[in-house]
């Protein structure tokens, strides 16, 4: 045995003071109370998707019919096919762009509430210049279609955008206000100036050059369904947001600011021109939205076209607690709902309806959290304490 060993084994091990009140007592406390945080934040949006599921079962026993064969449909409506799960990314694309917009605004403090409106001007530009880029090669046409409806986007976000950076304006009455302007223009144009010949009104069709391709003219060996290349830059625009507010100046400078605005403002970040930064980029995510439903599944702009993706896109933020690839599953499980209800509603006889009262469960529980996590956090303070008292 060497005298290292000896020496080791001889001298006693000093454990860490640990006792109330000690730094390293302090130490170990945040640490825990991080890795509590850390858990909740993972677990309230799969706890929040089963007890959503467990009322909507409740509703389902209430009108005599079978949670189970109408979650079984719906699984089978969405899943149950590589057509069915076509469908599911299909309606889960836009869902992607617009939950995206709405964690980037998130993540920088804002509420950007108008993403529906900016949807609508990036779904009006695709219209626009896709006609106008008739006859161009596809690999140009495609690209300057998506650059200008996502240029639509951060444009009718940059008023909203400055009127918060120079007067305080808040983004959520100037945002809800850019989406009605929004809405009715586009009616008014497909009424209008832009109306194609017919008894609908709406914009001529896009030529071929100017549409998103099919997933299964990409990947041959899938079959024939509605789902198209939008999904996969919806998915590379997810690792481009985690990219830029991982690594980037403009995403940290976000990430600053909406964690704590006079702390940014004192580091020397301001906060005037990040929150235009900010709101515009989510805005160029949302006007991408409708860029997608028009390239890809419409190939024309009409009135109305989007049925409240903007507004869903909220909801798919939260679930997804702002994180980028949360926003992934988080449209892909919407996208499955709204896919899978009709299928529900033929084979079980449960109405299409549910689904809203799922999302509308999910949406109030996600909101919760701060309860819960204050209620988590008294419970340990009394156990903490507890002891001590003892």
């Amino acid at each position: 045995m060497s005298d290292n060993d000896s020496r080791s084994r001889l001298t006693p091990s000093v454990e860490p003071d640990v006792t109330p009140g000690t730094d390293e007592f302090e130490k170990r406390l945040a640490a825990e109370q991080q890795s509590v945080d850390r858990t909740i934040r993972i677990a309230t949006p799969f706890i929040s998707v089963a007890i959503a599921m467990l009322i909507g079962s409740v509703f389902m026993l209430l009108a005599g019919k079978s949670p189970v064969d109408a979650y079984s449909a719906m699984f089978q409506g969405a899943f149950g096919s590589q057509r069915a799960i076509g469908e599911t990314l299909l309606r889960a694309t836009p869902l992607t762009f617009a939950g995206l917009a709405v964690a980037y605004g998130f993540r920088a403090g804002l509420f950007n509430i108008g993403a529906e409106g900016q949807l609508f001007m990036g779904g009006l530009a695709a219209a626009f210049v896709g006609v106008q880029l008739a006859g161009y090669p596809m690999g140009v046409s495609l690209p300057l279609i998506l650059i200008a409806g996502a240029i639509a986007g951060a444009a009718w976000a940059f008023v909203p955008a400055l009127l918060k950076a120079r007067i305080g304006a808040h983004e959520v009455i100037t945002t809800m206000m850019f989406t009605y302007i929004a809405r009715y223009i586009v009616s008014w144009l497909v009424t209008g100036p832009l109306r194609a010949p017919g008894f609908v009104p709406q914009t001529v069709e896009l030529p071929l050059t100017s549409r998103l391709p099919k997933l299964n003219e990409i990947l041959p060996f899938l079959q024939p369904t509605r789902a198209h290349a939008g999904f996969l830059i919806a998915v590379a625009c997810a690792f481009v947001v985690w990219f830029i507010l991982r690594y980037t100046t403009m995403g940290y400078e976000a990430r600053a600011v909406g964690f704590n605005q006079m702390a940014a403002q004192g580091g020397g970040i301001s906060v005037a021109s990040t929150t235009i930064k900010s709101l515009c980029f989510s805005g160029a995510l949302a006007g991408l939205a409708g860029c997608a439903e028009v390239m890809g599944v419409h190939y024309r702009l009409f009135d109305q076209f989007s049925s409240g993706l903007g507004f869903t896109g909220i909801a798919v933020a939260l679930l997804a607690k702002n994180n980028p690839f949360g926003v992934i599953a988080a449209a892909i499980l919407f996208g499955a709902m709204s896919a899978g209800a009709g299928t529900m509603q033929l084979e079980a006889d449960v109405s299409q309806k549910v689904v809203y009262i799922l999302q509308a469960v999910i949406i109030f529980l996600i909101a919760a959290e701060t309860i819960v996590t204050w209620t988590v956090q008294r419970f340990r303070r009394r156990k903490e304490v507890s002891p001590l008292a003892a």
